[in-house]
């Protein structure tokens, strides 16, 4: 074998077993395998689970807030007014510079695959696109690329949008991406909705938009998202990030609205810490919390996951890592995830949930997968969050790609 990782503690195992790699595939996996390998890691009984993938991000925006003025409201609206001023200067190198410094974050975190946003507008046109293409093969050793056409500005309020997204797909871009909420009106909110699976149909892609990502209780592309899905036969190859507006609702809808989502098996997409960050600037007392209604779709059957969205841009200044347990502690703190049998569906948002949005087959640690995985410097799921554990080492097709071990120790 190319690499024997012995006693691992895999997800729902009591008992430790050998993953067995040859030519970047899992061949067995088993209790006490007799195998030789020419690299060999014992995982002393850590836990061992396949790579963390990341549904949602903007690497083409990330980092910016170190080279632009602050948002003082901290609203979305100034973030975006923000973006314009960066977006009509935009250098390529710069774009690439600055994602490739967040893939090497995400990959010591343990993140190998990636699904990011990138804006296509009549302000930056496609120089992002374009930045992301090449970050994609730059990278194609470290990590798997996904790269979603986002018309940010809108599509019907920014004509030439609609032709710089159909380039957008000819030139790569792998889904086709939405914000129907930034339209002056519902009608062009609906047509930018038509638009996006138009596109989709021709091209053979998902879908992926920005949905009502506001704590207006009359937001409603949602609603029009989910039943465009079902009425196109679109139905699993669509997903809806943030839809803020979901938690602003009166109970009676958002069950109506809850139950036409998993009819139409759309997945479901929270980004907490930018909509905690952003929503609920109106607000006095109390502030809502401003992401979606996370346990009742999670309990309605709904594929949910979660991303980072931003790193230090200016819709999330400050903070941010690439670090999906520590977005993983956001969510179950803001949604209220803190029962045992509860963080294991936390868990499973940055593995299982999200291999299903990206429609990634070939993942998990079982005989005949890619050999994507993680050993984690923790003995349960539980822990690993609690602690946001190192990853002691980052397996990419049977290759170590990246280790972290944290050294402390108290001095007396």
């Amino acid at each position: 074998m190319d690499l024997i990782v012995r006693n691992a503690l895999l997800r729902n195992n009591k008992e430790v077993v050998d993953i067995a790699v040859k030519d970047g595939v899992i061949q067995e996996a088993g209790p006490k395998l007799e195998l030789t390998g020419r690299n060999e890691i014992d995982a002393l009984g850590k836990l061992v689970t396949p790579t963390f993938i990341d549904p949602h991000i903007h690497l083409d925006k990330i980092l910016i807030s170190e080279v632009v003025r602050d948002n003082i409201t901290g609203t979305l609206m100034e973030a975006i007014e923000i973006i314009w001023e960066k977006k009509k200067n935009y250098e390529l190198q710069d774009i690439i510079d600055r994602s490739n410094r967040v893939i090497e974050w995400a990959v010591k975190f343990g993140t190998t695959k990636l699904r990011t946003h990138v804006d296509v507008d009549t302000i930056g046109g496609l120089k992002p696109l374009e930045a992301l293409l090449r970050v994609k093969e730059m990278n194609r050793d470290l990590v798997d690329l996904q790269i979603v056409a986002f018309p940010q500005e809108g599509i019907i309020q920014d004509p030439g949008t609609k032709e710089l997204m159909e380039e957008a797909m000819k030139l790569g871009a792998d889904v086709v991406g939405g914000m129907p909420y930034n339209e002056m009106e519902y009608d062009d909110s609906k047509a930018h909705i038509d638009f996006c699976f138009e596109l989709a149909k021709k091209y053979d892609a998902d879908i992926d938009m920005h949905v009502d990502e506001t704590d207006d209780e009359t937001a409603r592309t949602l609603q029009y998202y989910a039943a465009k899905t079902i009425k196109e036969g679109w139905e699993g190859r669509v997903t809806a990030g943030h839809t803020c507006a979901l938690a602003a609702y009166n109970p009676s809808y958002a069950a109506k609205i809850i139950a036409l989502v998993r009819k139409a098996k759309m997945n479901m997409i929270t980004n907490p810490a930018t909509n905690l960050m952003l929503q609920g600037r109106f607000d006095k007392q109390p502030i809502r919390r401003g992401i979606t209604r996370v346990k009742e779709l999670v309990e309605a059957g709904v594929n949910v996951a979660y991303g980072q969205d931003c790193i230090k841009d200016t819709f999330y200044p400050t903070f941010g890592q690439a670090d999906l347990l520590e977005v993983g502690q956001l969510v179950a703190h803001a949604a209220q995830f803190s029962m045992p049998h509860e963080v294991e569906k936390v868990y499973d948002m940055p593995t299982i949930n999200s291999a299903k949005i990206l429609r990634w087959e070939d993942y998990g640690i079982e005989k005949g997968k890619s050999a994507d995985f993680n050993i984690i410097d923790a003995p349960t799921i539980q822990e690993a969050l609690r602690t946001r554990a190192d990853r002691l080492y980052v397996i990419r097709k049977g290759k170590v790609i990246a280790r972290t071990k944290t050294h402390s120790e108290i001095l007396r």
